[in-house]
């Protein structure tokens, strides 16, 4: 599945969606948003399932996904072991982080291969965790750009397209703000290259 990307990874430049189909995601960002606490960070994550069209990737669905980050052996043991002690003790914290159950992802694959569809990225949520978050993590600034840990997680996956949506609250609205990368180039400095993002009307 993720081979069949290889081609396409060097032209893949913009992503095409619309409002109307990241509802399913904002409607669940939004609620884990406000249900966070400092040592509760909210976490919401979904499957992008599309089309690659020479170097555009276009999203026509969005797919909500659980996380196993706190009860899958391998997701457990690839944080203790590599995760934390490359990025750091905060990593610890089991709302940290997340691990789609590849239940899920068999499952969200199947569904898409039969309209013809294929995964071809995930979204996740960034809060304003440096007004949110503990004393100690409010140093940290974030935003819809990846932070190393997400260049780690898109390097593993290598899908063409991973978004990210950093919400924050200003004047006591909720607002989001998007961000698309690929997958890092495999150089030592791992940066992911940014992508333009389109939005149509259906």
């Amino acid at each position: 599945m993720v081979r069949a990307f290889e081609a396409e990874l060097l032209r893949c430049t913009t992503a095409v969606l619309s409002h109307r189909t990241l509802e399913p995601f904002l409607d669940a960002a939004f609620t884990a948003y406000d249900a966070c606490t400092p040592s509760e960070p909210p976490s919401c994550f979904a499957i992008l399932v599309g089309t690659l069209d020479k170097d555009r990737a276009v999203v026509r669905r969005v797919e909500l996904a659980c996380s196993v980050r706190s009860t899958d052996h391998v997701a457990v043991q690839e944080f203790a072991a590599e995760i934390v002690p490359r990025f750091g003790a905060a990593y610890d914290n089991i709302h940290r982080g997340f691990w789609c159950d590849s239940k899920d992802l068999l499952q969200i694959y199947r569904r898409a291969d039969e309209q013809g569809l294929d995964i071809i990225g995930s979204i996740h949520l960034h809060p304003d965790w440096h007004r949110l978050g503990p004393p100690g993590e409010q140093g940290l600034r974030i935003s819809e750009a990846p932070t190393p840990m997400d260049a780690y997680m898109f390097g593993a996956t290598h899908w063409p397209l991973n978004m990210i949506c950093y919400v924050e609250r200003v004047d006591q609205l909720l607002c989001y703000t998007l961000g698309a990368w690929g997958p890092p180039d495999g150089t030592q400095t791992a940066l992911c290259p940014p992508l333009h993002i389109q939005f149509c009307t259906n």
